[in-house]
């Protein structure tokens, strides 16, 4: 058998392997509604640690960390591992925070739309299904990537059996079974992760040998100093920080957890396992230089020049596959519940029980989609860094809604809009060359910095012009979410 058909083969059945184990774990127990979408204050901080981690941690870390450590060097690998860890530490404070404000509440932009009405809540909307189905197609074509490479297959079709697999367990089981199976993945990831990088380093006769070239022809990338590395570490940090807070399945999360002392401590332990992966495929990057690889696929490239043994490229593709799967079931299952309140606006007679089937059927259309987008091949840092630019414009007035009784609904929509329009007049083209004849166009710093600071000072200035005339009150959100059974319940007593 050749190594491509072993590679395939490993393929079908370590997808097949994730599928059964959570569909097995769902059949176990009637799922509801309110299951399937939050799981609410059922898990301790370990298994809520492992899925924080096992869903953050996608496919992606085997793609972009090891491009920026090829082209940015140590310095861009550490504003990486402190953009990926920084969102954690947020949700350790808003976390708890929208759990005293809605107890019963199920996501982002449930809050926002309680919070500063319909016009905000369509832009947040928005915000969450762009970002997480561009996530959900960058993880697809990253996958499809490493198995194309491993073992010549087309893109399209990795794509379609590896969101097959994950639909299985996925669309069934939700959030519970998702949380399940991330935990078992987590277990498998992080010494797969380690594997890799001490198989890549013996390879290379070790680490001085395996740098000497990059010290040779790349110096600047073994430099903290590194003024290209610093920016981009400072634009990741932006950027992620801004993308995360509209990650439903953060929000899933933060609701999953037994009590608000759990949040902070699975949020917070998470960033010990996410700071080192980062590191450690940044470092994978780094080493990819030896042999002149400094694109998205700078990781899989490396391990293929170095002619492993196939035991060792089996044991990349199930981390590749591990990882990826991980991460899709929470974002189909987090975009599918972010549309479950309209579901309940829209059709206010239709029972648990429907809108269960309606939203196991929306997390199967999402999903289709991007397996199209999967074949294409796209540069999987762009997709995510154009992502996170509408994200980082939105993210200052939706925080500070948190916490100012005075910011409106309008000034927060108008202030999101002008920083997303001032991000994007200096945001490069795919291959990175300015759009305009600006001044600092194509600058990601710029691009992720003006969003940031345009919107926060549009929020700032609007809201202090209005006086003190206009407060929100906090605690009518108390009352306004409600848990999908109790709605349920609510009806029937209406209907007797």
């Amino acid at each position: 058998m050749s190594t491509g058909a072993i590679a395939l083969l490993v393929t079908l059945v370590t997808a097949g392997v994730f599928a059964s184990i959570g569909l097995l774990h769902a059949s176990k127990r009637t799922i509801s509604l309110e299951d399937y979408m939050v799981s609410r204050n059922r898990f301790g901080w370990g298994m809520a640690c492992a899925t924080i981690v096992s869903s953050a941690m996608g496919v992606w870390i085997l793609f972009s960390p090891p491009q920026v450590g090829a082209t940015s060097g140590i310095a861009g690998i550490v504003g990486y591992c402190l953009g990926s860890a920084a969102p954690m530490w947020l949700f350790t404070q808003l976390g708890p925070r929208i759990r005293r404000l809605m107890p019963n509440g199920h996501s982002l932009n449930e809050f926002v739309l309680y919070r500063f009405g319909n016009a905000m809540y369509l832009l947040v909307l928005a915000l969450i299904v762009f970002y997480m189905f561009v996530y959900l197609a960058a993880e697809l074509t990253a996958i499809s990537k490493a198995v194309q490479i491993l073992a010549d297959v087309p893109l399209g079709w990795t794509a379609l059996v590896v969101i097959t697999a994950t639909f299985i367990y996925t669309t069934y089981g939700g959030l519970d079974a998702t949380i399940f199976t991330d935990a078992i993945q987590f277990l498998v990831i992080v010494p797969l992760l380690l594997v890799s990088l001490l198989v890549a380093v013996l390879a290379l006769g070790g680490w001085q040998a395996a740098i000497a070239p990059v010290q040779l022809n790349a110096p600047q990338l073994l430099a903290l100093g590194n003024l290209d590395g610093l920016k981009m570490g400072a634009s990741l940090i932006i950027a992620i920080i801004s993308a995360e807070l509209f990650n439903q399945s953060n929000w899933q999360r933060v609701y999953a957890c037994r009590t608000d002392g759990t949040v902070k401590r699975a949020f917070s332990s998470s960033v010990l396992f996410i700071f080192p992966m980062i590191l450690i495929a940044g470092l994978l990057g780094v080493l990819a230089m030896h042999f002149g690889f400094n694109d998205d696929r700078a990781f899989f490239s490396l391990m293929q020049s170095l002619q492993l043994p196939l035991w060792v490229m089996l044991t990349v593709l199930v981390l590749a596959l591990a990882l990826v799967m991980s991460t899709l079931s929470s974002l189909l299952n987090g975009i599918a519940s972010v549309f479950t309140i309209d579901l309940m606006r829209l059709f206010p007679q239709m029972r648990s029980s429907g809108l269960l089937r309606t939203s196991r059927l929306l997390t199967v259309a999402i999903g289709i989609p991007t397996i199209l987008i999967a074949a294409q091949g796209y540069d999987v840092l762009y997709l995510f860094l154009l992502a996170d630019l509408v994200c980082a414009g939105a993210f200052f007035p939706v925080v500070y809604g948190f916490y100012s009784r005075r910011l409106t609904g309008t000034i927060a929509l108008f202030s999101s809009i002008t920083g997303i329009l001032a991000g994007a007049l200096f945001f490069p083209k795919p291959d990175f060359t300015p759009w305009l004849n600006l001044p600092f166009a194509g600058d990601l710093l710029v691009s992720f910095a003006a969003p940031i600071i345009v919107s926060a000072i549009v929020s700032l200035i609007a809201t202090n012009l209005q006086g003190q005339a206009i407060s929100f009150d906090f605690d009518q959100l108390q009352t306004q979410a409600h848990r999908y059974g109790d709605r349920e319940d609510e009806m029937a007593q209406l209907i007797d």
